[in-house]
């Protein structure tokens, strides 16, 4: 009996001081250290020079939220994230729309208002896929179009709601994420493109 208690003392520590060695270890791969986003940062930083209504911050905590972006090592990869992220915000807009148009009591302008931003975001979906398609073909001029034409429906949605003096637009956060991030893969676009030259 002693000698199991001594084993099993004695191999405790040691069965911890292994699981932490393994789980740090770990959890070093999985997690971005400051090496893994420094390339996300730098290109940030170039993005917010060449974009006065782009923020680096929101440049930075977007990207980084991307999913596998901390592995990205050169701007093809992290324009095409770029692009991707765009689109799901479209998706998630869009459900978010619908959500709001369910609700029965609402100013008539705000409904048709918000049924025409539903419709953009529709068409705006459309077009994030096409853009994909195009930046894989490395077709940098299509799809700059294409993400241009969705930073534009996420202005025609916002000003869709100022055309009656004292409406407030429960869009406004999302159509400025929109442009913003539409902003980000434009400005990574144009490195690639200019890069390519």
């Amino acid at each position: 009996m002693m000698k199991l208690r001594s084993f099993s003392s004695f191999g405790i520590p040691l069965f911890l001081s292994f699981f932490l060695l393994i789980s740090t270890s770990t959890s070093r791969c999985l997690s971005p250290g400051p090496d893994d986003i420094s390339f996300i940062r730098k290109t940030c930083k170039k993005c917010a020079q060449s974009d006065p209504n782009l923020s680096y911050n929101f440049c930075v905590t977007s990207l980084q939220a991307a999913p596998n972006s901390h592995l990205a090592n050169d701007l093809r990869q992290l324009g095409k994230i770029s692009i991707k992220l765009l689109g799901r915000n479209l998706t998630n807009s869009r459900s978010y729309i619908k959500e709001f148009l369910k609700k029965k009591m609402m100013d008539p302008f705000v409904r048709s208002c918000l049924r025409d931003c539903l419709q953009l975001y529709s068409d705006a979906s459309l077009t994030a896929k096409q853009a994909i398609q195009d930046y894989k073909a490395k077709r940098y001029d299509d799809s700059n179009i294409d993400v241009s034409s969705i930073m534009d429906a996420s202005t025609t949605c916002e000003d869709g709601f100022k055309e009656k003096e004292g409406v407030v637009s429960p869009l406004t956060k999302r159509n400025n994420d929109t442009f913003l991030l539409s902003a980000i893969s434009l400005s990574i676009i144009n490195m690639i493109r200019l890069n390519d030259d």
